[in-house]
């Protein structure tokens, strides 16, 4: 009977890995129920003594049921309902209940749902702001309508009261550092808030008096307290467009509106207290209400001019009241615009001032008119591609965590794509992000140049650039387009490898990547695997780039019918020496004169001593370029040769005869001179 055990012994335990997906979670689980109603089942089979396996009879085996699965059960407590033939899934409603359940925390600076509940909050109150003024003051609230107010009224207290009790008690906050996410504590923290006073007081049911005093909107003021909703609304927006001051440019807008908005409203509730049409001053009654008033309440705040002049003493205080609010929320309103547009093209302001500066420079040194030309194409080039003059200090202010994140994100893939980096340590790659400087260089600009020493390394990020060669330098040898490197050789070079072997020159404007050595060696100290790695790549770049060997000088004219010179063998080099063909023409000379005084000395014993110190000397000719071949270390210094003298020999026939003999020993570069005398045979 089959049994399944698993024994692991606690040193052995293998790494758990947190599951990724929670399919994968649910199949898993699903697995390990099945596994544990296998074991029970074998279990009780035991108890019972039934030891029979329906592995080894099928036919007698009794017929199992297995147990049902827990998707099944599901399937069989689903709901479906008929409908035009067709057999349609119904949901039950207590699923659909556990699946609307609300979170018990809220991140007001991640959720994008709470800045769209925000929004229809904001929605509500700004509502109450225009229309209940407008209500107060015009009559456009007459009983034929009342129900149409009423609706919207409780539409916008039912969102009041739901952001009140629902949304607020479960903001997430932060406490020391932390962030606190307990129910509990979030609504204690609300409770004890000052907007939660707010938006209880905003939301008292002061409309219950209009069973007492009528339907006046003067019970729904309350409703304007709850304006931190709306501020915070408004931080929400700035910090989530892309182009902020757009929102700031608009809410300016809408704040110059409403005061003429209510600017309209108390005219014409002045109008209708003096009476409409009594005086020229007030409204005459024609023409639509609001929008005359609204005309009226422009032309007052901007102080234009050209109104009638008030008649009465409350005419003149409620127009001098009217000309000193509406200089200061003008001015107010102006200086703010001001401020948001400032703040808007201040990265255009400073690139102005820059260029501006750098041609007023120019002038006053008398630039040639081509460089300013230059100059000034960088500048327009770079504003024009990147909208800033030097990220580095767009980004300095940032934290380096937050640095390196906005680096991966934007140059992590152009490094990981090259070669030379490929293998190092990541955390070395992330190190060397940080440092990289861009830099902009126009279409005929030298990159770098054929012999200067290489201190930076390459990095397109776009653009192209061209590697010039051949005799004169401008022979294109190769494009580098994005993502390539060059100039790595020099910067990992070492003991003055480092100079630069071709032009390099920007096609185009190109947008290059730089890293310099010292950099480069300052990160490397803490990486060390990555620095071996880096120098075993630099050997290999160095040898395949290395400079190939010149090719022989073309052959011309006549030249071609005659072969060219083989060159010297080496026995003949070692007999020559370093004193060139004269240590081989004494030796020849010397056998000569040997063999001439040899004949004549031809059976004298004397002749015999001295032809033995001929030898001797000749034994001592022939050792010296010896010696040479054998002690290469050790520098040599020619002589400059004496004269031999001459062995005075009797002419005569001898019996002995002189061979020379070159034989190569076991080192490749020595060769062993041989010397012998052989009589000859009679």
């Amino acid at each position: 009977m089959p049994f399944l055990f698993c024994l692991i012994s606690p040193e052995k335990k293998p790494h758990q890995n947190p599951i990724a997906s929670k399919y994968v979670e649910t199949q898993l689980q699903d697995f390990v129920k099945r596994l544990h109603q296998r074991t029970v089942h074998y279990k009780k089979k035991l108890e019972e003594g039934d030891f029979s396996s329906p592995e080894t009879s099928p036919k007698a085996a009794a017929t199992t049921i297995p147990p049902p699965h827990p998707e099944e059960d599901e399937a069989q407590g689903e709901h479906y309902c008929d409908m035009l033939c067709c057999k349609f899934r119904k949901v039950p409603l207590k699923e659909y209940l556990k699946k609307m359940k609300f979170s018990t925390s809220i991140d007001s600076q991640t959720d994008v749902s709470y800045a769209l509940w925000l929004l229809l909050v904001t929605i509500a109150y700004n509502w109450n702001c225009w229309v209940l003024p407008m209500r107060l003051t015009f009559p456009y609230q007459t009983p034929s309508n009342m129900r149409y107010w009423l609706v919207i009224d409780i539409i916008c207290d039912i969102i009041y009261l739901s952001d009140m009790l629902i949304i607020q008690p479960r903001l997430e906050f932060l406490k020391g550092g932390d962030k606190i996410v307990k129910p509990k504590e979030l609504k204690e923290h609300y409770r004890n808030s000052t907007k939660f006073k707010l938006d209880l007081m905003s939301i008292i049911p002061f409309d219950a008096l209009y069973f007492i005093f009528g339907f006046n909107p003067i019970f729904r003021t309350n409703r304007l307290l709850k304006y931190t909703t709306f501020f915070e609304f408004n931080d929400h927006m700035e910090s989530r467009m892309d182009k902020a001051y757009i929102y700031r440019i608009i809410r300016v807008t809408g704040y110059l509106l409403f005061i003429l908005h209510i600017n309209a409203c108390i005219y014409y509730w002045a109008s209708d207290y003096e009476g409409i049409g009594s005086t020229k001053w007030v409204y005459d009654g024609k023409g639509n209400r609001y929008l005359r008033c609204y005309y009226w309440a422009v032309r007052t705040l901007i102080t234009i001019g050209g109104l009638p002049e008030p008649q009465n003493t409350f005419e003149i205080i409620f127009q001098l009241f009217n000309f000193f609010s509406g200089v200061f929320v003008f001015s107010s309103l102006i200086g703010q615009m001001r401020d948001i547009i400032g703040a808007a093209t201040a990265n255009q302001n400073h690139f102005r001032a820059c260029m501006d500066n750098t041609i007023s420079y120019m002038n006053m040194y008398s630039i040639p008119k081509i460089v300013q030309k230059r100059v000034r194409t960088w500048y327009e080039y770079t504003w024009a591609s990147q909208k800033i003059l030097d990220e580095s200090e767009f980004l300095g202010h940032l934290p380096i965590k937050m640095q390196l994140a906005i680096a991966i994100d934007v140059n992590f893939e152009i490094v990981t794509k090259i070669d030379l980096f490929k293998g190092c340590d990541t955390q070395m790659i992330y190190d060397m992000l940080l440092k990289l400087k861009s830099s902009v260089y126009l279409p005929g600009d030298f990159v770098c140049k054929k012999g200067d020493i290489g201190r930076e390394m390459y990095i397109i990020k776009q653009g192209e650039v061209q590697v010039l060669g051949g005799p004169d330098d401008n022979k294109v040898l190769v494009t580098l387009k994005a993502g390539s490197v060059f100039g790595e050789i020099s910067l990992l070079a070492r003991g003055g490898g480092n100079r630069r072997t071709a032009n390099v020159v920007a096609h185009g404007f190109a947008n290059l990547f730089i890293l310099d050595k010292k950099t480069l060696n300052e990160i490397l100290v803490y990486y060390p695997d990555s620095e071996k790695l880096l120098m075993q790549k630099a050997k290999v770049l160095l040898k395949k780039k290395a400079k190939p060997t010149e090719a022989p000088p073309p052959v011309k004219g006549f030249a071609l019918l005659f072969p060219s010179k083989e060159e010297t063998p080496k026995m003949l080099k070692a007999l020559l020496g370093g004193s060139g063909k004269t240590s081989l023409a004494r030796l020849l000379r010397l056998k000569k004169e040997i063999a001439a005084q040899g004949e004549e000395i031809h059976g004298n014993e004397a002749a015999e001593k001295q032809l033995d110190e001929a030898k001797s000397k000749l034994g001592n000719e022939v050792e010296k370029p010896m010696d040479r071949l054998k002690c290469k270390s050790r520098p040599v210094t020619e002589q400059v040769p004496q004269p031999i003298p001459k062995a005075v020999l009797p002419r005569g026939n001898t019996k002995e005869s002189l061979i020379i003999t070159m034989t190569p020993s076991s080192n490749a570069e020595e060769e062993i001179l041989t010397v012998e005398i052989k009589e000859k045979a009679q």
